[in-house]
């Protein structure tokens, strides 16, 4: 192999290191994102906040999708780079089959491995480059498999954000102006126990799924960076109560709010030096508040 093809294979393994990394830091490792599914997912939302609001609604699909393509697109490249200084004469070909020996070919076979289609008219003839093109079929298969598992993991998160948002807004509805006062205290103690297991929830969420963040929720029903203002309320007046039990309930609450606070301080870098501030900072980004008139005294 001549200086040329050694470049094209370091690379290409490269690139497939890279896709490797970014996979394991996305999906395997707990409290990451892999910095090409970052950039991606950051870049969308950026894009979409210049933009037409109903583009926000979709963009953290869209960037998803996105992803996906840049983890298959970097197999591929990856992949074809090192088939490419042992073309055409490593490879046997059907009767018929044009032998090109060009990039075009390289990936054109990669893509066909990866997606474990097999055609079969070109196949590897040496024993180690017919082991990697096998490595590269597992490798496709498991990142089919992982990019879906991706998915399925990524929508129940977003339903338990929206189910804390609705249930906060029921919550406004059914109390009234009253608020936690104008419940029975070891009722609203035990309801916002419970606020504070789904705020916790959301928590987890969002440093398991980096991704989830980036989910804009049109209508404001489901929306917690519209609606987490109002558990803090709750959590304030249930403090203030009399009653042991609803205070306790409340001081939960609230440091339920302070640990989401704290992920979306360090997580996704919003300022603040308050829990509140920060609440406010997330509203804003998710465009649920107008920023402050710097004219307005």
């Amino acid at each position: 192999m001549d200086f040329e093809g050694a470049l094209c294979t370091v690379v290409g393994a490269g690139l497939i290191l890279l896709m490797l990394g970014d996979v394991f830091h996305t999906l395997l490792y707990p409290y990451g994102s892999g910095p090409v599914c970052k950039t991606i997912i950051r870049g969308f939302w950026l894009l979409s906040r210049s933009v037409r609001r109903r583009a926000s609604t979709i963009s953290a699909p869209l960037a998803m999708a996105a992803v996906v393509g840049a983890w298959a697109g970097l197999a591929v490249l990856g992949w074809a780079l090192i088939y490419l200084p042992h073309l055409p004469e490593s490879f046997v070909y059907a009767d018929g089959v044009p032998q090109h020996g060009d990039f075009g070919e390289a990936v054109y076979i990669s893509m066909v491995t990866l997606s474990t289609v097999g055609y079969g008219e070109i196949v590897a003839e040496q024993p180690l480059l017919r082991f990697v093109v096998a490595l590269e079929a597992i490798g496709g298969f498991g990142l089919l498999t992982a990019t879906v598992s991706w998915i399925l993991q990524t929508y129940p998160a977003l339903s338990r954000r929206r189910a804390l948002a609705h249930h906060l807004n029921l919550f406004r509805e059914a109390a009234g102006p009253g608020g936690v006062s104008s419940l029975d205290p070891q009722h609203a103690s035990g309801l916002l126990e419970s606020l504070a297991k789904e705020v916790a929830s959301v928590s987890i969420d969002l440093l398991s799924f980096h991704e989830t963040y980036f989910f804009h929720e049109d209508n404001q029903r489901g929306s917690l960076p519209a609606t987490v203002a109002y558990a803090q309320q709750l959590a304030s007046e249930a403090q203030r109560h009399e009653n042991p039990e609803l205070q306790f309930a409340g001081r939960m609450l609230n440091a339920a709010l302070d640990d989401l606070a704290e992920v979306l301080r360090g997580k996704f870098g919003h300022s603040g030096t308050t829990s509140s501030a920060v609440l406010d900072s997330y509203a804003l980004h998710h465009r649920h508040r107008q920023p402050p008139d710097p004219n307005t005294r």
